[in-house]
């Protein structure tokens, strides 16, 4: 009998902006708060570290223009955090984030980003993937990720997923009001209508 050679998939990460999905200046980007219910009742989200910083982040990156949004959040999630998952599809918010490069002048897009974030149900975990060299990967209480996020858009994104998970979450925080966003168009090569971004996103600063 001939014999079966084993098949390893290696997965990579993209790299380059040559596919990057721009509106007008602006890059657009697309993430998620990757979370999961534990044993007693209770969410936990996964952050993601970064080289040279102590601080965590939420998985987020570049939306090309060979996928849809959702595509490229889901992408994101598995290159730096090696997750797989159910996306909620609507989105927890758009923010506008601003390179340190480009934060003297806050009325230009040039520099900056739009990001839809979303919350995702982590269905698997993979012991392998693309980024592990430079994104370790860590679960954690709700309050502890508001202790430890880097930036203010986070921790309204975190509270915006915890007022979607009433009946599990009992977790103290202040969660911000914000109108529901609406589900995104699934076409791919369209770029698609912006929401207002939340009066609060100017001190969202990021690294895009």
């Amino acid at each position: 009998m001939a014999s079966q050679e084993n098949t390893v998939t290696v997965l990579v990460a993209r790299k380059g902006r040559l596919r990057q999905r721009y509106d007008n200046e602006y890059r657009l980007v697309a993430g998620v708060v990757p979370y999961r219910v534990a044993a007693d009742g209770q969410p936990e989200v996964l952050i993601v570290s970064t080289p040279n910083r102590d601080d965590l982040v939420f998985p987020k990156g570049g939306w090309e223009d060979d996928e849809d949004v959702y595509e490229a959040a889901s992408r994101e999630a598995l290159e730096e955090a090696g997750v797989k998952g159910n996306i909620d599809r609507t989105a927890l918010g758009l923010w506008v984030f601003r390179s340190k490069s480009s934060q003297a002048d806050n009325d230009s897009p040039r520099g900056a980003c739009k990001g839809y974030i979303f919350a995702m149900e982590v269905a698997e975990e993979l012991d392998q993937w693309p980024e592990q060299d430079t994104h370790g990967r860590q679960w954690v209480s709700p309050a502890d990720a508001y202790r430890l996020c880097r930036y203010e858009w986070m921790r309204e994104a975190l509270s915006a997923l915890l007022d979607r998970l009433p009946a599990i979450c009992h977790c103290q925080h202040q969660a911000a009001t914000k109108p529901a966003a609406p589900e995104l168009n699934e076409r791919p090569g369209v770029v698609y209508m912006m929401m207002k971004a939340a009066a609060t996103a100017e001190p969202a600063l990021a690294l895009c």
